[in-house]
């Protein structure tokens, strides 16, 4: 293989799969990128093997064929380069010579033949979403996927479509056992989408997934077997779905709540960030106070001190305590648009509801703790 191309071209493109190429890896070949030449230029293609994507983009092609080359190494190389061309030509014995008119490389390689085969699903039905919605959809679930190793079957956001009120919507859930984050958005033509069981994509997946957005534009996302496909442009992606059975999450969502309290996001924002100061590892509880129009923050740390802080708001109810733990209470506020967030509250051995006006759809839930 022999090819001439525009170094940023090149360098755009490979920014975007330096989350997917292993670093660490057993199998030497997912370290690598393979450039494969085709009509309009060079395919572009990196896996992990639960994630593959790949790109087209435009080159001179001198001489056809396929390489691979160390993904990182070659990212290095372009973000040094200050040259506005790129010269690649594969050698012998899985060598690759690399130019940008004033620096030459050579650098070892594998054979192509090793690199793991990129097989697009046939027959996907694809649905047009916009960009902005899935983004929204995904960040506001995000940041509840479960950190646990053992904790297979929440390790993803679960997908899938309701009817509510005669409308077709796609939702999104994840939980951590601790709290839960769900967003509804009603998109044309959902009902094309082949979900009808729910799927589980990993973390991982959706943060590519949100990568692959760009701001104002469209993306195509389908479901077939036990693959997410999405295309955007010249961009294509295939996310191994999650085989596992997500938990019943309606039954902890309570279907009513006995006290609602608005609040201003960013005083209670700010009150759980001052609160959060002198938390640990092992200790990050706040309790919630309410009574007479007021909502105090109380932090306890035996090993560090204890902090208070009060905020106004409108609540002439009984007496009540809670404890939860700060820094959900700081995730699922710094995901929301609201000015004014709503919070529903039963007990304090029940959870805790989050809403605003603002995030049409979306619901966050915390569950209380013990302090």
């Amino acid at each position: 293989m022999e090819i001439k191309i525009k170094r940023d071209e090149l360098y755009g493109s490979l920014s975007r799969v330096q989350s997917i190429v292993e670093k660490r890896s057993n199998m030497p070949i997912l370290s690598m990128i393979l450039l494969s030449t085709v009509d309009s230029g060079i395919q572009i293609s990196a896996t992990d093997l639960e994630i593959s994507l790949q790109q087209t983009i435009p080159a001179e092609v001198i001489n056809p064929g396929s390489i691979t080359i160390l993904g990182r190494k070659l990212f290095e190389i372009l973000k040094e380069s200050k040259s506005q061309d790129i010269y690649l030509k594969e050698k012998e014995n899985n060598w690759v010579f690399i130019s940008d008119d004033k620096t030459k490389y050579n650098m070892a390689c594998l054979p192509a033949e090793e690199f793991p085969v990129f097989v697009e699903p046939e027959g996907v039905s694809m649905v047009e979403i916009e960009g902005d919605v899935l983004s929204e959809m995904i960040n506001k679930t995000i940041y509840s996927v479960t950190l646990e190793e053992a904790g297979f079957k929440l390790s993803g956001i679960y997908i899938e479509k309701v009817d509510k009120k005669g409308k077709t919507y796609l939702r999104m859930v994840s939980t951590d056992g601790h709290r839960l984050s769900m967003m509804d958005k009603e998109i044309e033509n959902i009902e094309d989408l082949k979900i009808d069981n729910g799927v589980m994509i990993p973390k991982k997946g959706m943060q590519e997934l949100d990568r692959l957005i760009t701001k104002g534009e469209k993306i195509f996302l389908g479901f077939k077997k036990n693959n997410c496909v999405a295309r955007k442009g010249n961009s294509l992606i295939v996310i191994r779905l999650l085989e596992t059975k997500f938990p019943d999450y309606n039954s902890v969502i309570p279907k009513a709540v006995k006290y609602q309290v608005k609040i201003k996001n960013k005083e209670l924002l700010d009150g759980m960030k001052r609160m959060i100061i002198l938390s640990s590892e092992s200790y990050r509880g706040v309790k919630i106070i309410m009574e007479d129009n007021n909502l105090k923050l109380v932090s306890i740390n035996p090993d560090l001190g204890d902090a208070q802080d009060n905020i106004v708001v409108e609540y002439k109810d009984e007496h009540l305590e809670m404890g939860f733990n700060s820094r959900y209470f700081l995730d699922v506020l710094q995901s929301m648009d609201s000015d004014i967030v709503e919070l529903g509250l039963i007990d304090n051995s029940s959870p805790c509801l989050i809403k605003g006006e603002e995030d049409k759809g979306f619901l966050g839930l915390v569950m209380p703790m013990r302090i």
